[in-house]
């Protein structure tokens, strides 16, 4: 499939739309091992005079570990027909499996960046994370805490800063 290039703000609207399934965030480690996981929660905006994506992973996550080793991530809107991916990428942990290999998924380098893309989405957002910001119990108001963390188990943010923006033409 051909990928053309294109804005932020027009492809907002698919990515909003698609959160609920969910998103796959791709990553890469330092020693280039990749991995995708489901994401549903994501921030847009602007921050240190640049457009972001900010995306929320939980410490206990494998991808937490690869962020953490390269700084970068690509956000991909599934296509209609990756409702078993997202769902097997929302339970599977990329410690015990290679996610791209047993879902049959093309893991393509970014334009921008070192993280893949997952080639059969229809979207892909490239992002080079520039701050994070950890969540914390003394920061979080009862009721997220009660709904969203229970069991502890905070999230990173990770604030992307947004390199390239393309989709299928």
């Amino acid at each position: 499939m051909v990928k053309v290039e294109c804005r932020l703000e027009e492809v907002m609207s698919e990515v909003y739309d698609n959160l609920s399934p969910g998103l796959l965030l791709a990553s890469v480690g330092g020693d280039g091992e990749r991995n995708i996981m489901t994401i549903g929660w994501v921030l847009v905006g602007i921050l240190f005079r640049n457009p972001v994506f900010m995306v929320a992973v939980r410490r206990s996550r494998h991808t937490y570990k690869l962020l953490n080793e390269t700084g970068v991530f690509t956000v991909n809107v599934p296509s209609d027909d990756m409702g078993d991916a997202i769902d097997f990428c929302g339970t599977k942990s990329g410690r015990d499996h290679d996610k791209f290999r047993e879902l049959s998924l093309t893991a393509k380098r970014g334009m921008a960046v070192e993280a893949p893309i997952v080639e059969e989405c229809k979207t892909h957002i490239e992002c080079r994370v520039s701050a994070t910001t950890d969540v914390t119990e003394e920061a979080t108001s009862k009721e997220v805490l009660a709904s969203a963390y229970p069991a502890g188990n905070f999230h990173r943010l990770y604030h992307g800063e947004v390199l390239k923006v393309y989709r299928d033409a």
